[in-house]
């Protein structure tokens, strides 16, 4: 796809509005017109009164245009100009696939973020009109953003100036699923590095914690995700685990999680160590219930070892349990997504959360074809429409929600749960609440200034082999906490 970009230089946004119907294809950018296949040609032309804001698109054979009018006094000029470009190509595009995402031309990471900002500066009716009108964003998915925005609200009122949340990273799975972007390595090829790694990690901890100490933060959260954390030994976690509780205050902690993740790595062991050293949440998460489906996304469990894994969950006395699905996974339907729904219901988890599958090149799912991924986006569409339908007469409320790039139906990630079983850490990361201490291959620690909204990011060494001969390395970046504490004190 050819982009070009005639009069103006809205460039991030109008590539944006392009990766939602074709996530994959490559853009070249170009300031004269085009008029090839695969050409969007963006314009901006300003005359003595008004400004003329078209798109022009030259796709499969056929062409699609559009163009709105801008007065050259209205307000926030710039911000509109970019905007009804956005619109204009988005329309082209919608015309040109047959589908219209329910998003809009919202392509951000935290829509209920971005509502909740606008209904606290213009009124909850101006932001729901903000939405629908001006971003063309659906009205379930406004309701949504509602719905989550007054959890979030509730929660994020939890926090304090000198708060802070422990995430600690464990970048290690059984194997690698087909459909899987995060740093993570399968431990029959990286099992060797896992001692070394826990060793340096707890050293980590133990120097993140001095910083905490140093500076008077308060923890409120922990938590232990990955890859899989439970794919390491019971002992190996349990040690990880002593570390924090040795190193942190923990006596003002209000949640601790542990992702036991993949259902074949749980076991009684493991889980009763998780237990005895302080987490009462843990997330079991099949993805899908349908067995078939679990094979072609590269997982060695059965929907029989998540009930089973679920059940000695319980056994050993966990009674705060999420369990993750996926919509759009290869091989699923809507029809098979809705019997996962349901079998996952009937396990009775305190939290459900329902991520909206992400195509990233690193994994091994391709789609071919025109639009390949109107169909996914459809179906994917229809399956967290019923989810939440089907939840919320369930007694399941949002809570907190996410979006990433290149998500089929350019759809979101939600987390639901019963009242008072919301994960704090997900709300508080998500919302960027307040600054999150990261440990770990690929963590990345984030420092939100008290008070105010800069936020200034660490960043550990993505992988562990790295995070392993460069270890002293890192720990001089960490030293970076205290600087930002020193310019921005609470």
């Amino acid at each position: 796809m050819k982009l070009c970009l005639i009069g103006h230089s809205f460039k991030y946004e109008l590539e944006k509005l392009v990766r939602i119907f074709l996530p994959f294809e490559k853009i070249e950018f170009s300031d004269e017109a085009a008029d090839d296949d695969g050409t969007a040609v963006t314009r901006l032309e300003r005359s003595e009164e008004k400004t003329v804001l078209s798109a022009l698109l030259l796709i499969n054979g056929k062409s699609y245009t559009k163009s709105y009018e801008l007065s050259n006094n209205a307000v926030d000029y710039d911000d509109e100009c970019e905007r009804l470009l956005a619109v204009a190509l988005y329309d082209d595009f919608v015309s040109a696939s047959g589908y219209t995402p329910e998003w809009g031309i919202l392509t951000g990471v935290r829509p209920a973020k971005l509502y909740s900002r606008l209904s606290r500066k213009n009124g909850d009716a101006a932001a729901e009109k903000w939405f629908k009108n001006a971003l063309n964003v659906s009205e379930e998915k406004i309701s949504l953003c509602k719905k989550t925005v007054v959890s979030e609200e509730r929660i994020t009122a939890l926090s304090r100036p000198d708060s802070f949340s422990l995430y600690i990273s464990i970048p290690f799975c059984p194997t690698r699923c087909a459909y899987c972007s995060f740093v993570s390595h399968s431990v029959e090829n990286a099992g060797k590095l896992i001692p070394d790694y826990i060793s340096l990690l707890k050293k980590e901890i133990a120097y993140t914690a001095d910083i905490a100490k140093k500076i008077g933060l308060r923890l409120e959260t922990v938590y232990i995700g990955g890859g899989t954390p439970t794919s390491v030994t019971a002992e190996q976690l349990g040690g990880i685990m002593e570390c924090v509780a040795d190193n942190f205050d923990v006596s003002d902690l209000r949640e601790y999680t542990v992702e036991a993740g993949r259902p074949d790595t749980v076991t009684a062991e493991k889980l009763k160590t998780i237990k005895r050293l302080g987490a009462g949440r843990i997330s079991i998460n099949p993805q899908t219930m349908n067995d078939f489906v679990l094979e072609k996304i590269g997982r060695r469990h059965t929907a029989a070892d998540t009930v089973k894994a679920f059940k000695t969950a319980r056994e050993c006395g966990f009674d705060n349990i999420n369990t993750d699905l996926i919509a759009g996974l290869p091989g699923d339907t809507p029809d098979s997504f809705y019997d996962t729904v349901k079998s996952v219901l009937e396990l009775d988890p305190e939290s459900i959360t329902v991520h909206s599958l992400s195509m990233k090149r690193s994994s091994r799912l391709t789609v071919t074809g025109s639009f390949p991924e109107v169909k996914v986006g459809e179906d994917a569409g229809k399956m967290v429409s019923f989810a939440r339908k089907t939840l919320e007469e369930h007694g399941f409320s949002p809570y907190y929600m996410y979006r990433q790039s290149k998500t089929v139906g350019n759809l979101e990630n939600v987390g639901y749960a019963k009242a008072g079983a919301e994960c704090l850490y997900n709300v508080y990361t998500m919302d960027e609440t307040h600054t999150i201490l990261a440990c770990g291959a690929s963590a990345v620690s984030k420092l939100r200034q008290p008070g105010g909204s800069y936020i200034e990011r660490i960043f550990n060494f993505k992988y562990p082999y790295e995070y392993i001969s460069r270890f002293n390395e890192l720990l001089e970046r960490k030293k970076g906490v205290i600087s930002f504490y020193e310019n921005y004190p609470y």
